[in-house]
Parts: structure tokens; sequence; C-alpha cells
């Protein structure tokens, strides 16, 4: 053994021999495909929403029941945008006397109905009304205090619970009944079962498409605005414009009410009624009151199997916001599992199952404001093409989290055992989105999150699951008022006897985010190595080597080459063989590296000396000890050779070892062992 290495070491410790570990704690599960997971949650999910005015806003301009105004048809008819398939639309009406909408609320279905309305009884001589939750006579049986006109038209929206295998008959007879009185009646159908019930029979249902956003709000713009001078409207359009507003929005593109809102803050603020600041919090509201009515629709459900339905369209947007920009498929069962997890909560008794076959490819996603396309998973060694789908809007994913998680509590614990069951998933494209979501639920409620969700994680005997509760804990601190509450928890585990405690803390500190600094997480990993194997916390300082901050973990490294204690000299020696083996895509973390981006694919020792050319002499310096120390030198000339033929299928890793090999075989203190030299000489040779 050399002598340098037994400075202070009893001599009756002879040590063992270090050997390249293989794979990290999860034997590769999280590896291939974590980074490109660990960044599109992070990017979904951790958005800075700033303060947002949550206030109560009416729509924008409610009709009442009854006969609906002179002067509210007037202003309909100079704000209204024609939608596609308007005159056929028109045309069936007149024909048929009936005609149903199908389509999300906001999307201006309403005024659409009176429009078509407006139109027809005109040439009729009637007028148009609103009808209440009543059905007129004749169509339910029942009486109403409605009376149906002649030339009349009227505007009825279904209930949401209006059962979907009703529906079809019930539109029967109400085209029966006005056409009987010579009327019309425009229905409003809200997407779901009974939506797609009707557009398959396709006798009376339409699908409803909406107008554009930006006509709908130039419009809007030009009514509030009409008496005032000129410039102020230039100055609410030229707002309305502006990327520090789209940003605040975060949605794709509003929705007509949305947009229609979104005027009167617009006009407002131009005439100097509304800050700037002001403006941007009403903006950022947008999403949250989207969630909110989402959440709100499904929350007086009734009973099973009645309230399945609802269940289903609650879960299935709760899930696109953890699986936001992922693949259909993962997204969709998720959907299912937590569907079963809400209807057991709601009914203990009964065993929802599922349906198998759905109307139309798609139509679910429209009722969650989302979208299908072509997207990629990255598998490590490859990529594969797969139907991603995402929210139209990137403050939605972040809303609906939070709301459900804040405003409804029964349903945090169905929540948190689908959040638990997904973190067991060894795919990272499925637990890596659970565990993200899993911290960011944490940060928002840590005594109820570190029961429900970290310490049942980090209990288990599934490795998995215990990384999984690392990266959720790791996750929770990054809100400074429960970072002190995690670094409290890790540091307890790291001294306590449960090793699966001590593991999770171990592998917590490798994000560098639950202690404050990268130094402190290092000099707690520092700690855990007198009680590690180092697998685990090697594998820990490799992906903080990855980290932001390479050169702090480089400096901890060198100084624990020179330290005394054993367990921290084989954690550096043991790092510094991952360094050479260890792809850096495998080492993701939870903080952005741009720099080792073009660099993914290639062992991380090389990534840092192509985008960090400064840590090259430290770097030397850590490899040199792995060669010349003897109980690392077998497992080091492995390691480097293996390191060399690897680069050398990539012209540019070659130019990068061609610079740095000469620096690493040749020191003035201690020349690399000429054994090792010769090796790594025939491997170039034979290159």
């Amino acid at each position: 053994m050399n002598a340098a290495e037994d400075v202070n070491v009893p001599a009756e410790s002879p040590g063992r021999r270090l050997e390249i570990p293989k794979g990290g704690p999860l034997d590769g599960a999280g590896q291939p495909g974590g980074a490109r997971t660990a960044r599109e949650a992070r990017a979904h999910l951790h958005i800075p929403v700033g303060p947002a005015r949550l206030c109560a806003e009416p729509a924008p301009h409610p009709l009442p029941e009854g006969p609906v105004p002179r002067e509210e048809l007037d202003r309909l008819r100079r704000l209204y945008r024609t939608v596609p398939g308007h005159t056929a639309m028109r045309d069936h009406l007149r024909r048929t006397g009936l005609l149903a909408l199908c389509g999300e609320p906001g999307t201006g279905r309403a005024w659409t109905g009176l429009a078509l309305l407006a139109e027809l009884s005109e040439l009729a001589g009637g007028g148009v009304a609103r009808l209440g939750s009543g059905i007129p006579y004749g169509a339910s049986g029942t009486q109403t205090t409605e009376k149906t006109e002649r030339g009349h038209g009227y505007l009825l929206e279904l209930p949401a619970e209006q059962a979907d295998s009703t529906v079809e008959s019930l539109l029967d007879r109400l085209r029966a009944h006005f056409a009987e009185h010579e009327a019309f009646c425009v229905v409003l159908v809200a997407g779901g079962p009974a939506a797609e019930r009707l557009l398959r029979g396709r006798r009376h249902a339409v699908p409803y498409q909406p107008p554009a956003a930006a006509e709908v709000l130039d419009r809007h713009l030009a009514e509030l605005l009409a008496d005032r001078p000129a410039e102020l409207l230039e100055t609410a359009r030229a707002t309305a414009r502006r990327p520090e507003l789209a940003e605040a929005l975060g949605l794709d593109e509003p929705r007509p009410g949305e947009a229609a809102r979104l005027a009167g803050h617009l006009a407002a603020h131009a005439e100097g009624r509304l800050s700037e600041e002001r403006l941007l919090e009403h903006c950022r509201s947008f999403a949250p009151h989207q969630a909110r009515e989402w959440l709100l629709e499904a929350a007086h459900p009734g009973t099973l199997p009645a309230a399945l339905p609802a269940l289903r369209t609650a879960a299935l947007r709760i899930a696109l916001a953890v699986f936001d920009g992922s693949s259909h498929s993962l997204m969709a069962e998720a959907a299912e599992l937590l569907t079963w997890e809400l209807a057991v909560t709601l009914d203990p008794q009964y065993a929802p199952g599922r349906p198998l076959f759905s109307a139309r490819p798609g139509a679910s996603l429209t009722m969650a404001r989302a979208v299908h396309g072509e997207g990629v998973e990255d598998l490590g060694d490859a990529s594969v093409p797969v139907r991603a789908v995402w929210f139209e809007g990137r403050r939605l994913a972040p809303a609906v989290l939070h709301e459900s998680w804040d405003a409804h509590h029964n349903l945090r614990g169905p929540m948190a055992r689908w959040l638990r069951a997904l973190c067991d998933d060894p795919r990272p494209q499925v637990w890596v989105r659970a565990a993200v979501a899993a911290g960011v639920l944490c940060a928002r409620d840590y005594l109820y999150g570190l029961v429900e969700l970290a310490l049942p994680l980090a209990r288990t005997d599934s490795p998995v699951q215990r990384m999984a509760a690392a990266t959720a804990l790791a996750e929770a601190s990054r809100a400074p008022e429960v970072r002190s509450a995690v670094n409290g928890l890790l540091h307890d585990w790291a001294r306590g006897d449960d090793e699966r405690e001590c593991e999770t803390a171990a592998l917590a500190h490798g994000y560098g985010l639950a202690a404050g600094s990268v130094a402190a997480s290092l000099e707690e990993l520092g700690r855990i190595a007198c009680a590690d194997d180092g697998r685990t916390t090697s594998y820990s300082v490799l992906r903080l080597l990855a980290g932001p901050e390479p050169e702090t973990v480089l400096t901890a490294l060198t100084r624990w080459l020179r330290d005394t204690r054993r367990p921290r000299r084989d954690l550096a020696l043991l790092t510094a063989l991952r360094a050479v083996t260890t792809r850096t895509s495998y080492l993701w973390g939870l903080c952005e590296v741009p720099e080792l981006e073009p660099y993914a694919a290639w062992p991380l020792a090389t990534a840092l000396l192509a985008a960090r050319p400064e840590c090259e002499p430290r770097l030397a310096e850590l490899l040199r000890s792995t060669l010349t120390w003897a109980r690392s030198a077998g497992a080091a000339e492995d390691a480097l050779v293996g390191w060399i033929r690897r680069a050398a299928r990539d012209e540019r890793q070659v130019a990068v070892l061609c610079d740095f090999l000469p620096r690493l075989a040749q020191d003035g203190d201690e020349p690399l062992d000429a054994g090792a030299a010769i090796r790594i000489r025939e491997v170039l040779e034979a290159l």
C-alpha cells in the first residue's frame, strides 16, 4: 500500500481495494430519462406566480332569466364575432327549431346562442328569452312558469348533472315542443358524457368552436373606450401585446369570456383607474380562477355511480397538472388511478370500473383546456416518439395542483395515496414527476405533507420510493419557510439508526438544496460517509459535481483526499471513479445547469472539462490520486481505459481528452505510476 495513503491510519487497518461503483442507488432506475423528466416537471410546476388578485369576479355581462332586454341584444350585435359554422347552425335552427351547442363554459356559447336566436326571432317578429332550470311544458312532463310563444327564441343550459342516457330523448321532446309552437331553442351542453352522446348521434348537436380571443378582446376594448380619446384605445392595445402581460396571464389563448374580462382591466389601466401592479395581479388570477371553477364543478357530485363522470373529469385535470407535457398514455393511466382513489373515498363500498371506449379521441382533453401533439421521451441512449399532452397555458398546471390541495381538504388523502403509488413506478417518467409534485405540495403544508407523503415514502423497502422521498424533500426545501425543518429532519435521519432514513438523507443532500447551500450539503455527506459504504454518498456527491457549483465540490473532494479519516478519502476516490464512468444525463438534479446540456451523453468528467475548463487542475489532481493510491489504482486504471475507449467514438471527446491527458499523466511532485501510464499509452495507440 502506498505510504502516502497511510498517514495517521492504524497499521492494523489494511483496508480494502475499491471497485468501480456499478450504477446508482436505484441500480439504474430513474437514471435514463430522468433528466428530461425532471426538467419538464420543474418547468411546469415551478413558475414564479407573484401576487394574484383572487377576487370573485362575476361574468362580464350576466344575462338574467326571462326576456333579454333590447339594449342587451343591441350590445351583443355590436360585439359579437361570428364563429366557424355560424351559417350552418342558423340554417339548422331555422329548419328544426332546435340546436344543441356542445362546448365548455366561458367559450362564448351563450352569446352565440343568443345571436342565432336574435337573428331568427327578429325575422319572425318575436323576442329572445333565457330559460331557467325548468324545461318547458311538454318536454319533461312538468308544468313551469315559462310560456313558449310563437316566433320567439329561447336559450336553455342543461344542468351539469344531466344524465347522458336521457339527453337524446330530452332533446327529441324539446324539438317537438318548439316545433309545435313555431319557436326556436338553443341548448347549451357542457363537455362530458352527455355532449359525447349527442355528438355521436349528430342529430341536433354540433361541436362549438369559439371565436379568436384577439378579435373578442379588440371589440370589447373598442366598446369600452368608444367615448374616450383615441390614444387610450391604442394604449390599451399596446399593453395587451406586452410580454409581461402574457407571462402574467399564463394562458396560450384566453377564452372569449376571459378576453372580455381582460378588456375591462386593460381599459381601466389605460384610463388610469388601475395601476400596473394591480393589472398584473388581475392577470395572474385568470388561471387560478379557472382551476377554482373546475374543482367546484365536482364539489357536489352526489353518490356513485352518478358522480363518476365528474370525478373522472376532476382526476384528469389533476393528473394533467402533474404530467403536463408528458406522454398521453402515462397521464391517462395516472388519471384513471386517481379516479379510483376519489371514487372509493366518496363511497368505499363501490368499486368503480373504467370505460373501455371513448366517443371521440381527445374529447376529454377539451374539458381540461388541453391539447395533444407529437412529443419525445428520453430513454437514455435513445429517444422515442410519443403522443404528448399539455395544458393550453403554462399557469394552469400549478393553479390546478395548488387549488386541489389548498381548497379541498378531503382531496388530500386520495391525492397522497395516488402520489405515493406513482412514486413506486420504476419509470422515471412517472416517479420523478410524482416526486416533484409531492415536494411542491409538502412546501404548501409541511406538517401534512411530511406525515402523508415524505415519511411513508422514506420508510418503505422500495429504493425507488426512498429516492422519491429524497427528491420530494429536496423540492420542498426550495421554500425558505420550510427549509430549516427539512434540514433538521435530514440531520436527525443521518444520525439515527434507521438505514432507510439515513440513505434517504444522503440522497436528499445530493440535490444541494435542503441544507441551504452546496457546501453545507457536502459537509453532511462527509459525515454520513462514516456510516456508509460510499455507494449512496458518492452518488450524491457526484450529483452535486454535475450541479451549478462544481468548483465547490472539487474543493471538498481535494480536502477529503488529505483527510485522516478513511471513509472521507474513500468517498473522494469513489466519486472520482464515478466521474469517468457515469453519463452526465444520469446525474440530473433539481437545478438548471445549461452549460452541461450539450454534453449530456458524455461521461461527467469529459463534460466538465469541455464546459468548465477552470475545473481541469483539480479534476486532474483528483484522478491522479485514484491512479497512484494502491487501494484505488486497479479500479482507476480500468475506469480510465474505458473512459478513453468510449471517447474514441466521438471526435469531440477525443479532442478534449488529448488536451487533458498530458496534465493527468505527469506531475512534478508525484509522477503517474509507470504501469498505469503504459496501459493508457497502449490504449491510445490501439485507437
